[in-house]
């Protein structure tokens, strides 16, 4: 089995994030799936802060949660991607590092 070295973007916001009438970690993982990605995960974080030092956690009234969400592709795809993101506001801090895909199903749709 061959390895391959890819990017992973990670990009961060909260659950009661929206762009429209849309959530931002749903707007974001239909436009990668738009944009031909190979994949993305959403994780919901027990508890969270930015740079607002706002703590974003599960309320008894009210989920807050702070959002991960995760895609492996390409460094030019993911770049382009983040790029293309810039105008959605309640995104939070977006990183991109270097992941070593060793096997599984959906290595056979990257690049």
């Amino acid at each position: 089995m061959t390895e391959q070295t890819m990017k992973l973007l990670r990009i961060y916001t909260d659950e009661s994030a929206y762009v429209g009438d849309r959530r931002v970690f749903e707007y974001v993982a239909t436009a990668a799936r738009d944009s031909g990605l190979a994949g993305v995960t959403v994780l919901e974080a027990l508890l969270g802060f930015g740079h607002a030092a706002q703590l974003h956690r599960k309320h008894v009234l009210e989920n807050d949660r702070a959002v991960v969400i995760e895609i492996v592709d390409s460094d030019i795809k993911l770049r382009a991607f983040a790029i293309s993101l810039e105008q959605v506001t309640d995104i939070g801090l977006m990183t991109l590092e270097a992941v070593e895909v060793v096997g599984g199903k959906s290595r056979q749709r990257l690049p």
